[in-house]
């Protein structure tokens, strides 16, 4: 990552690696122990994802399917706070307006491919990030914890009155009967096959993502989340990766957002406001933040209880998923994901290459 970096004259690249590696931090290191326990979890989850649609009545795979777009929408959040440590209470807004964009394709041009609709999610969630952090983080003055957060949520509670003024967009109705989206000749409907999409993207981003966490990149976004000034000692541009890195969630945002507005078959100003924001933070706690991971099962959790209580208890509903998630929070700050994973496989061992030994010492 030498290009996301600029070290000062005469300061050599792997040094600073090596004294940033005898610290620990939470994050995914360069080069850490073999885990012992989260390949564990990761594979165990994929297989229940993966045979959940032939044990599932149609219905709940519909509504599995709601879930695994929300996972990918959760991972966008982590990636943010949970390794970078910056706080967007409005991460909708990159959900929502990527929703709300290929909604408006598909309405005004007709465009429904998977090959268009996902990537143009991703485009529209990465530059309006952009136009954010622009905003936010790139200014003259290092931008505080408090400014981010409530200038992103600021940002997402704009957006959702402007969607609902606006006649164009629909108004408070949103836009619906969007079409089915389709791949080549086929017509992807709600069931199996849009599950099994949603899931494929899933894994995808995941693999992805956990690549990017345990680059160098990685490392310096897990050091920015512990020790800020430490890393601009060490001549990285601080608010360059941070922007890096709250573009990428937005991309991700998008991904999810285009996924849901076709599933769903229409969008509306909720997934464009604080609620579908505040939303996605209790997931990533609720599972365990700077995990990925858990704020998979986060997700599936809290949306798999969501479900089983406002069936059997209609009217008390939120209220007893409000308690149990305060004492997740209460008891577990690390997230449900600290019950089976160790603190010392969660953080990492830090430590140099063999070569950037070698190389250190030469």
């Amino acid at each position: 990552m030498s290009q996301l970096s600029s070290t000062r004259t005469g300061t050599r690249a792997a040094p600073s690696v090596i004294e940033a590696s005898r610290t620990p931090t939470i994050g995914a290191p360069v080069s850490a122990e073999p885990g012992r326990v989260l390949p564990i979890i990761e594979m165990a989850v994929l297989i229940i994802a993966a045979v959940a649609p032939l044990t599932l009545q149609n219905y709940m795979t519909v509504y599995a399917t709601r879930v695994l777009i929300l996972c990918l929408f959760a991972l966008s959040f982590d990636l943010v706070w949970g390794y970078a440590g910056i706080l967007s209470l409005g991460q909708s807004l990159f959900f929502g307006m990527a929703g709300y964009g290929v909604a408006l394709l598909s309405r005004d041009f007709h465009i429904a491919s998977l090959f268009a609709v996902v990537p143009l999610g991703a485009l529209i969630g990465l530059v309006a990030a952009l136009l954010l952090a622009g905003f936010l983080l790139l200014g003259r003055h290092t931008s505080s914890v408090v400014f981010v957060s409530l200038g992103s949520m600021t940002g997402a509670y704009a957006a959702d009155r402007l969607a609902r003024g606006s006649y164009y967009l629909g108004g408070q109705n949103g836009i619906p009967s969007i079409q089915s989206m389709s791949i080549g000749s086929y017509t992807l409907n709600e069931g199996p096959g849009f599950y099994y999409l949603a899931l494929i993207i899933l894994i995808v981003v995941y693999l992805l993502s956990r690549f990017l966490l345990r680059s160098q990149f990685g490392l310096a976004l897990a050091g920015l989340r512990e020790n800020e000034q430490r890393i601009a000692f060490f001549g990285y541009k601080v608010q360059h990766l941070k922007a890096i890195i709250f573009a990428i969630g937005g991309a991700i945002a998008g991904i999810a957002g285009s996924l849901y507005a076709f599933h769903e078959g229409f969008v509306w100003t909720t997934i464009l406001g604080v609620v579908m924001s505040t939303q996605v933070v209790l997931y990533v706690l609720f599972g365990g933040s700077g995990t990925l991971i858990g704020a998979v099962i986060g997700t599936a959790i809290v949306e798999g209880l969501s479900f089983w209580l406002s069936d059997n208890y209609r009217d008390i509903w939120p209220i007893i998923l409000g308690l149990l998630l305060l004492l997740v929070i209460l008891f577990r700050p690390l997230g449900l994901i600290s019950l089976v994973l160790g603190e010392r496989e969660r953080v990492g061992t830090f430590r140099p290459s063999p070569k950037e030994i070698r190389d250190a010492a030469s």
